[in-house]
């Protein structure tokens, strides 16, 4: 008989969701991201030479969706691109 592993989860070690305000195009709005995701921003806004609200809005002008859900997609896709992690 084959045996599943399964990874366990610890709820109390999980990222927990901060708001933050931020200004895109000069109007405040608010942020809902996990820790690592801002810190992820803010590393990106000081490679890229930019505001962390530039940052934003950059990537605000080009999604599709839920901003917060377009930050995350962005954060990954800099991370396979090797902007970010061991090889950024």
């Amino acid at each position: 008989r084959e045996r599943q592993y399964r990874q366990r989860v610890d709820p109390g070690k999980m990222a927990k969701p901060r708001k933050r305000s931020i200004r895109i195009a000069g109007h405040a709005t608010s942020l809902t991201l996990e820790e690592p995701f801002w810190r992820d921003l803010q590393a990106l806004a000081r490679k890229r030479k930019l505001s962390l609200n530039a940052l934003v809005g950059k990537i605000d002008t080009g999604r599709g969706g839920n901003l917060s859900s377009a930050l995350r997609l962005f954060i990954r896709d800099c991370y396979r691109s090797g902007e970010l992690g061991s090889n950024g």
